[in-house]
């Protein structure tokens, strides 16, 4: 596929964007910015969260990780179901209980401002660093497979992919975001299946055939319970998945401000149920894709790709897709797919940064009305601007699998927000509100020194995401140092 239809496919897919854009923006209003109305059919949520919870990193990185991981990482998937269920039964009830913008409101009401602010303080560094974490996959890819032809700088690329995103969520926000999460959804699971066939077809074998040869067999373990001591043990993955989930979607605002748009707490319920079993399925998806590529590479001689010369498994997938003579529809379904996955994590990533920032540190809903649309469409081209730095940024510091990547970060930025979160829920104390934001840090800092420990003074023990859990319970623990009078 040449460069140039690459780009013709992007200016195409980004109308239709735009299209939804004019439709769903009209009012531009701060309301329908923030929480669409409160309208949103559950159902129509709850698919377009499919895609912004797979993103670019589950659409390249997961079929990448498997060669070296094999389907462990379908462990953590497991954890994340059950992740799912806490969300939906204990977070979501006291989000609509409280009528929220923003999810930091919560602690707000609990503990204090300095809680309020921490806590927005934390999901604000997450969020920035996991959607510059999913951009930064598709710029690599756009760079490699088009802009390098050209001569354009990466530095170009990120601009242009940000400024993209700016231009069809700058009036609707979230409600526009609604409604496009739901055709980029479409995208990618009709760009994995796809892939999956038309692979399996050049290789002469039917889907029946790909899942019962031998070459699978060399892939697909999913459960490892033999040492506890790796970081791929089944409880260590399973606890660690369960609570990316709880922190990742349940106290991101990014993911919650969807399920907020729906009329009601049962609706939102269901959005949330619904949407976690078809995720698990589809992500299972992804991981085949990840065998069949390996295999089809190892048949016909295709080397993994290099990035600053070094080999790079993120890059397997496009690299196949696009330059192995399979077919103009499967470039294209790729593309769609690719750049669906991408946006659909990008945009809401954006939108929910700008409404966090609004609404937690700006306090937007107090000031004159006259001047709340025109702070708001500041703070998104701000926040647009600071997506486009950390991206550039991670170009020549990143150098491990970006899935992997992502996870390890969130180890260390939600867990404050995990045990801020349990320590309101779980007991009935306030806390010297003004002394939150230091055992927040110093959590941070002891789980930081603690992942850094290297594994021969552990006995061999390999630390994974059990240091989400770890550092929520540091938090809990520092609360109770600093707890006052029952709340």
């Amino acid at each position: 596929m040449q460069p140039l239809h690459i780009l013709l496919l992007i200016a195409g897919y980004f109308g239709i964007l735009l299209l939804i854009s004019y439709f769903t923006g009209k009012n531009d209003s701060n309301i329908d910015f923030f929480k669409a109305g409160k309208q949103s059919p559950w159902y129509v949520v709850a698919f377009g969260m499919i895609g912004a919870s797979l993103s670019g990193v589950t659409f390249i990185s997961v079929p990448g990780w498997i060669e070296g991981s094999q389907f462990s990482y379908f462990q953590v998937v497991l954890g994340y179901l059950f992740g799912y269920i806490i969300v939906a039964f204990v977070l979501l009830p006291i989000y609509y209980r409280l009528n929220v913008t923003s999810i930091y409101e919560y602690l707000l009401d609990r503990f204090g401002v300095v809680s309020h602010k921490t806590g927005a303080f934390f999901f604000f560094i997450s969020r920035v660093l996991g959607a510059a974490f999913r951009l930064f996959l598709v710029a690599i890819v756009l760079q490699q497979f088009v802009f390098d032809n050209w001569d354009v700088p990466f530095e170009i690329t990120v601009i242009i992919s940000i400024l993209l995103i700016w231009i069809y969520t700058k009036r609707g926000g979230i409600k526009t975001i609604v409604w496009t999460d739901t055709l980029q959804t479409l995208l990618m699971v009709i760009a994995v299946c796809l892939s999956i066939y038309f692979i399996n077809k050049d290789l002469g074998w039917s889907f029946g055939e790909f899942l019962a040869s031998d070459e699978f067999k060399s892939y697909d373990r999913i459960l490892f319970f033999d040492d506890f001591l790796q970081r791929n043990h089944f409880i260590k993955s399973f606890i660690g998945g369960m609570f990316i989930t709880i922190c990742m979607t349940g106290l991101d605002q990014d993911m919650m401000q969807k399920n907020l748009t729906c009329k009601n707490l049962k609706e939102a319920q269901k959005n949330m149920v619904s949407f976690s079993f078809v995720l698990v399925a589809v992500t299972f998806l992804f991981m085949l894709l990840g065998a069949l590529l390996f295999i089809y590479a190892k048949k016909n001689g295709v080397g993994i790709p290099l990035m600053d010369g070094q080999p790079k498994t993120d890059l397997l997938f496009p690299e196949i897709a696009l330059n192995s003579g399979l077919g103009i529809t499967l470039a294209v379904t790729f593309m769609l797919g690719l750049i669906a996955a991408a946006y659909s994590s990008a945009d809401s990533a954006l939108t929910s940064l700008t409404t966090s920032f609004c609404v937690d540190f700006l306090d937007i809903e107090h000031k004159p009305k006259a001047q709340q649309k025109k702070i708001r469409k500041r703070m998104h081209i701000l926040m647009s601007v600071l997506l486009v730095i950390v991206i550039i940024i991670f170009k020549y510091v990143l150098d491990r699998n970006v899935i992997d990547s992502l996870l390890t970060v969130a180890g260390y930025t939600y867990g404050p927000l995990l045990g801020l979160f349990a320590f309101g829920i779980f007991t009935k104390y306030k806390v010297k509100d003004r002394y939150v934001w230091l055992v927040s840090l110093c959590s941070v800092l002891i789980v930081y020194i603690i992942g850094q420990i290297p594994s021969e003074y552990l006995g061999g023990y390999i630390i994974g995401y059990e240091l989400l859990p770890l550092n929520g319970l540091l938090t809990f623990l520092g609360l109770i140092l600093i707890r006052s009078k029952k709340y």
